[in-house]
């Protein structure tokens, strides 16, 4: 961690003279883009993997209403399916696997008084006037939500807001997009489908309102990590916009 400490300040004081005060979180976001372009090869392969399985979502259907009173058979056979067409159902979570690590470093280290034995010196970094080791709770604290800490939170919930609601509109249209090959489960009546297939339509119904979750994790994060997780999560969506489109 402490080299990774090392890298973050070395690359503030590279960006000090344009940003500041501001330069570590300038750094964190340069950061996190670099991560994102690590993985984007990961990315592009998840969206074939998606473009496949969509192409494939008439022949799942087909399976679903021939086996779907035998879930053991229909396991086997949706199995096969996948393996023929060299489609990988984890393909999609890959890229989130790969940046956790990253993350979790970045919470590590502005939530620790001390690297290597040290002073963390990264903790004394601001994002306009917000800590970049404090929490939302701690700006709340410190003049309120409208003073300048509690500002630049509001200005943070705002652009992940947005950036959560586009999210939800890209999820909301492949799921059309999906339904209009296969029906919902894959067709058939209620009779036909498997056992579970409720609590998975209620999962899968869920699914788009998970973007905003995203606005609990940055309001109870450090926020450099919620720095992180915003300008991940909007390169997931501009990446997912031009991936899937």
């Amino acid at each position: 961690m402490s080299v990774f400490a090392s890298l973050v300040e070395q690359l503030a004081d590279l960006l000090q003279p344009l940003f500041g005060l501001s330069a570590a979180a300038a750094a964190i976001i340069l950061f996190t883009a670099f991560v994102r372009l690590l993985v984007h090869p990961l990315s592009r392969a998840a969206a074939r993997g998606q473009k496949a399985r969509a192409r494939i979502q008439p022949r799942i259907a087909e399976l679903r209403r021939r086996h779907g009173r035998n879930p053991e058979k229909l396991q086997r056979a949706l199995l096969d399916l996948h393996t023929r067409e060299k489609v990988s159902p984890l393909a999609g979570i890959l890229p989130s696997l790969f940046q956790l690590p990253a993350f979790f470093v970045l919470y590590h280290l502005f939530s620790s008084d001390t690297i290597g034995g040290r002073p963390n010196g990264l903790l004394g970094h601001e994002l306009f006037t917000a800590p970049l080791g404090g929490r939302w709770a701690d700006a709340l604290g410190d003049g309120g939500p409208f003073g300048g800490p509690g500002l630049v939170y509001a200005g943070l919930f705002a652009v992940v807001a947005a950036v959560a609601a586009l999210g939800y509109r890209l999820t909301r249209r492949s799921m059309a997009a999906n339904a209009a090959l296969s029906g919902p489960f894959g067709g058939g009546s209620g009779a036909e489908q498997a056992p579970g297939a409720g609590a998975v339509g209620a999962v899968i119904r869920a699914m788009p309102f998970m973007s905003f979750l995203t606005l609990v994790t940055v309001a109870v994060v450090p926020l450099a990590a919620a720095l992180y997780i915003a300008t991940s999560t909007a390169w997931g969506v501009v990446e997912r916009a031009v991936l899937y489109r």
